[in-house]
């Protein structure tokens, strides 16, 4: 019996290189999407077949539509079908909103957003024409309901990724597709001890930063029969990040 086939994007590193290893772990044939970093999804590529799956690299840039078109054409190529979507490739360009230029809100919205929205939509019209129930998980982010500084382009774009996620899902529920997404918040994708970012640890009620590997087996849950019932919704895995009312969280 065949495999399954998945789809994850930015899978060289941090949570989609979590993502695949744990889907081959489950039994997914892999498409390994990278940008810069051959090297590191190629590396993927022979964990996964380690654990007697197939896994193939194919480069694209997110942030550019004729490469996400090409990336299919090869996986036209590669592989018979699509059964999973994971949209995880995404930027995150920190800058206040009074500094922002052009160039900040172009990029990151071609990625974030424009990218993952024709990537997602190159597999669904696969799927439906192979008559395949497949699935679609975008990744989004707390930050599409939370409120951070320098995150006037980010957070919006995010949330442009849940309220998508919604509205496609809808559509594609006639054709048999669904389409669901993946809220992290504060994932130690590795850090450096100095960065700024290390200071928020202590103020997330559960007092720690995520694993990718425990943002991955959120979405291992999604593409499970588990999860079969489940459509057009957002999993939130922040630990906590957006309960508090105050940003100190000294009540607790």
């Amino acid at each position: 019996m065949s495999h399954p086939v998945a789809i994850v994007t930015g899978a060289a590193r941090g949570i989609g290189r979590a993502v695949a290893l744990e889907l081959a772990s489950r039994g997914y044939d892999l498409v390994v999407n990278y940008h810069t970093n051959e090297k590191a999804a190629r590396e993927v590529c022979d964990r996964a077949r380690a654990m007697g799956v197939r896994a193939e690299p194919i480069y694209a840039d997110m942030g550019k539509v004729e490469d996400i078109a090409a990336m299919y054409a090869e996986i036209d190529r590669l592989f018979p079908r699509i059964d999973l979507l994971v949209n995880n490739a995404g930027i995150s360009d920190e800058v206040y909103f009074l500094d922002a230029t052009p160039e900040n809100f172009d990029r990151m919205t071609a990625v974030d957003w424009r990218g993952l929205y024709f990537c997602a939509q190159y597999a669904a019209k696969r799927m439906i024409e192979k008559k395949v129930p497949g699935l679609i998980i975008n990744v989004t982010s707390n930050q599409a309901e939370g409120n951070w500084p320098r995150s006037t382009i980010y957070g919006p774009t995010k949330a442009a990724v849940s309220k998508f996620t919604k509205n496609a899902a809808m559509e594609l529920a006639l054709y048999g597709v669904r389409m669901v997404a993946i809220a992290p918040g504060y994932t130690d994708i590795g850090w450096p001890a100095d960065s700024h970012l290390r200071q928020a640890e202590k103020r997330l009620p559960l007092k720690r930063f995520a694993a990718p590997e425990e943002i991955a087996k959120g979405v291992a849950f999604l593409a499970s029969p588990d999860a079969a019932y489940m459509t057009g919704c957002v999993l939130t895995m922040d630990g906590g990040a957006t309960l508090p009312v105050v940003a100190a969280n000294d009540f607790v």
